[in-house]
């Protein structure tokens, strides 16, 4: 069973739930609401090998052509 986000659109608490995909969306645990809308996930890569490379030039985030100095 996947594992969805949640937000209330009563009290605006974010929760998440593990349901099948055909259940009917949970209430919320906060306020009992049973209004309330799935929000999509945003997950990272564990394990990567390497970080990604933005530029050649060794700057950091933009290449060093922004000050930042990173």
């Amino acid at each position: 069973m996947p594992i969805y986000e949640y937000v209330c659109m009563s009290c605006e608490s974010h929760f998440e739930e593990l349901v099948r995909v055909d259940d009917v969306s949970p209430a919320c645990p906060d306020c009992g609401a049973t209004k309330v809308s799935r929000q999509f996930s945003v997950f990272a890569a564990h394990g990567a090998s390497t970080q990604p490379s933005f530029g050649g030039g060794g700057g950091g985030c933009c290449g060093g052509s922004c000050g930042c100095g990173h």
